[in-house]
């Protein structure tokens, strides 16, 4: 226990603005009077989550709220309402949901610290459930002391005490707090753990606590010495949406894999339950897959392109909406740029073209490519499917569904804008009445 009065008195200082995660039952009550005790001159804001899930879901609010008010500290409360009419969330939901009420909280009063009851016997029964289940090595090293965000950190100062200790203390100190039934009963695995295998761990040693803790923080060494090399190597490759496949298959497999788990946890900040090892495995096999244009998708709209030495993880966009649109002089299209109608010009690339209306029928039409295009290539003498063309010219799979078409009335294809002319382009010494311009 000492150690934590020791770490909170190093931490907090003088007109320091907290918040409590304040359920009520003996681990954040015994948390909140620690630091009450430490008479510091900080601003504590207890904030508290009706979960709605027991009966005495109600009475626990109404407990907190009495206390609060005896003591003068400000409250925060929330209730949580099903998903939907049915269905409840899972553990992983509500964990995510609670930290994104006490994040909206503390941007509230602009606060420091969030402050959690979570504390060694919390740790033990985290990594051995983590163990059994399967995890990375951020996860097998349970929960930190403290977490760093972009404007506070959450802090755990209990990790040095065990549940046994907690229990000591409020009794001692005449802490009031309410228990949870559902904590008694091993319908749920956490509880398994903690009723069977904690009590034989703490007949062996009974500072097994701080063994773990310091597993756990070995653990975290290692984690952050690999975090610094992927963050290095993201720096290098990913800008953009967009991973440089190129020398990637030279990296270590771990590093590699950790590149794609960082690149989801920015693509799912909140919802990271959504994907799991099955769909990580799925982006590392498209990528040493020997086919240059490969797209999946996963969930939440997420889509990942590899395109020959590139890929790309991003949320779907409507990329694939079609267009056909009729021209008239200037056309700015989908992907920003533009077709238009230019006077005179002497050069010859891919991003003109020249047109003799009498050998077209006009109007003009602009559109996505569709099933079976096909287009007979200037200098050429047989048709050419656009799909062959578009692999042969290297186009990712984006570009393919954004390339440009133009077409007559007749559907005849006329020009690839910035990509290929048609048998009906015009050589400046030639009859033209029409000069097309795609900038």
């Amino acid at each position: 226990m000492q150690e934590t009065i020791d770490y909170l008195n190093r931490l907090l200082k003088k007109d320091d603005i907290i918040v409590i995660g304040l359920s009520g039952g003996p681990d954040s009550m015994c948390l909140l009077n620690l630091i009450l005790c430490l008479n510091k001159q900080i601003k504590i804001i207890c904030a508290h989550i009706n979960h709605g899930l027991r009966q005495e879901s109600h009475d626990e609010q109404l407990f907190v709220e009495q206390y609060c008010k005896d003591k003068n500290l400000i409250l925060e409360t929330i209730k949580f309402n099903k998903k939907n009419q049915e269905e409840d969330y899972n553990e992983l939901e509500l964990r995510i949901k609670r930290y994104e009420y006490f994040e909206k909280i503390v941007k509230k009063y602009k606060a420091q610290y969030l402050f959690t009851a979570h504390h060694g016997d919390d740790l033990i029964e985290t990594i051995l459930m983590r163990i059994s289940r399967g995890s990375n090595l951020k996860g097998y090293s349970g929960f930190q002391l403290a977490t760093s965000k972009k404007t506070y950190q959450i802090i755990k100062p209990l990790i040095y005490m065990t549940k046994d200790e907690i229990e000591i203390y409020n009794k001692e100190h005449n802490i009031p707090s309410v228990i949870d039934k559902s904590n008694l009963k091993d319908a749920y695995t956490r509880n398994r753990y903690r009723h069977h295998v904690l009590p034989f761990l703490k007949s062996e040693n009974k500072k097994i606590h701080l063994k773990y803790l310091k597993f756990s923080n070995e653990l975290i060494k290692y984690q952050q010495y690999v975090d610094n090399i992927v963050k290095q190597e993201l720096t290098k490759r990913y800008k953009n949406n967009i991973l440089s496949l190129t020398e990637f298959s030279t990296l270590d497999n771990l590093i590699q894999t950790k590149i794609i788990e960082y690149i989801l946890n920015d693509l799912y900040p909140h919802n990271l339950y959504l994907v799991n090892d099955k769909h990580l495995k799925m982006i590392l096999d498209i990528i040493n897959n020997s086919r240059p244009n490969i797209e999946i998708n996963l969930p939440d709209n997420v889509n990942v392109i590899k395109s020959y030495d590139t890929l790309k993880l991003s949320r779907n966009n409507n990329i694939h909406n079609d267009y056909n649109i009729l021209f008239d002089e200037k056309c700015t299209l989908p992907n920003g740029r533009q077709i238009s109608i230019i006077t005179n010009t002497d050069k010859s690339t891919n991003y003109y073209i020249r047109l003799n209306s009498k050998e077209i029928k006009l109007p003009l039409y602009i559109r996505t490519r569709q099933i079976g295009d096909k287009m007979l290539i200037k200098n050429m003498h047989n048709y050419k499917k656009l799909k062959d063309i578009y692999i042969n010219s290297k186009l990712s799979i984006t570009e393919r569904e954004t390339q440009p078409v133009v077409v007559d009335s007749n559907g005849e294809i006329i020009w690839l804008p910035g990509l290929k002319k048609s048998k009906f382009d015009k050589a400046k010494n030639e009859i033209y009445d029409i000069i097309l311009w795609y900038n």
